[in-house]
């Protein structure tokens, strides 16, 4: 590929916090508390999306919506969506800064991207106010791109929407939506960039759609590691990826 002047990369589950597991733990405790015990489906499906879109898409599973019915007798309202929110915000504030770590391959990828000239833009599905945790630990591990928004940047208007890669545009001053990649770990991030016209890499290790530790994942047979990556790599392409790397070094092969 000629002329990438940008990568825009995701944070967790692509940049940082190998298997996306901060949000995850979050989620399944907030809809514990609320008498709901959600499956690993459920609570990865909306994964990248603004935390509170990923509230209500999944009260608004069939299951779910089901067991709220039974339990509160009526379908959830908008301040339901405001109260599990709000606890889930504080249950993540308080476990952000364990799940900051940048994924193998990260530094010096980022390191290689640099000398060829190419910026480093991200988006996220966090608010501002998760990121500046997120950001803080990242920097002191080594990783710090040009430029990230949040949905709090664009009116919370965050995935599927293209508005955060556009900020990014604008900010790292980027010629044209054909000088962009954008790398993520999710559905969500593909649609984001698909919906922004950028060419789009779903990435397969460490990322939320695989959902496995490292240690889950370096235990596996290599014909296990395979059947992972096929899987994976069939959601991505499904929901319009016009790539899928392993992992992130694979953006260097790509360019």
């Amino acid at each position: 590929m000629n002329n990438i002047e940008a990568i825009i990369l995701d944070w967790a589950g692509t940049a940082v916090d190998y298997g996306c597991f901060a949000p995850v733990q979050a989620f399944v405790e907030v809809f514990k508390h609320f008498g709901i015990e959600p499956t690993m489906e459920e609570v990865r499906k909306p994964m990248g999306m603004l935390k509170r879109d990923h509230i209500r898409t999944m009260l608004a599973m069939p299951r779910i919506q089901k067991l709220w019915v039974e339990k509160y007798q009526g379908p959830s309202q908008e301040s339901d969506v405001e109260k599990l929110y709000e606890l889930f915000e504080s249950k993540l504030l308080s476990i952000l800064d364990e799940f900051a770590q940048p994924k193998p391959y990260v530094l010096e990828t980022v390191e290689q991207l640099r000398e060829k000239g190419i910026k480093i833009g991200s988006t996220t599905g966090y608010t501002d106010i998760m990121m500046d945790i997120v950001t803080q630990k990242a920097k002191e591990a080594g990783y710090e791109p040009d430029a990230w928004f949040s949905p709090d940047a664009v009116g919370s208007m965050g995935r599927p929407y293209p508005f955060m890669i556009f900020k990014n545009m604008e900010t790292l001053k980027i010629s044209s939506v054909q000088s962009v990649i954008k790398v993520g770990d999710t559905v969500s991030d593909i649609k984001e960039g698909k919906n922004a016209g950028v060419y789009t890499v779903g990435i397969l290790e460490g990322s939320s759609e695989m959902a496995l530790t490292q240690e889950e994942y370096e235990a596996l047979s290599k014909e296990e590691k395979q059947a992972e990556q096929d899987r994976v790599s069939k959601i991505y392409k499904e929901a319009g990826a016009d790539c899928v790397i392993k992992d992130i070094r694979g953006i260097l092969e790509l360019i």
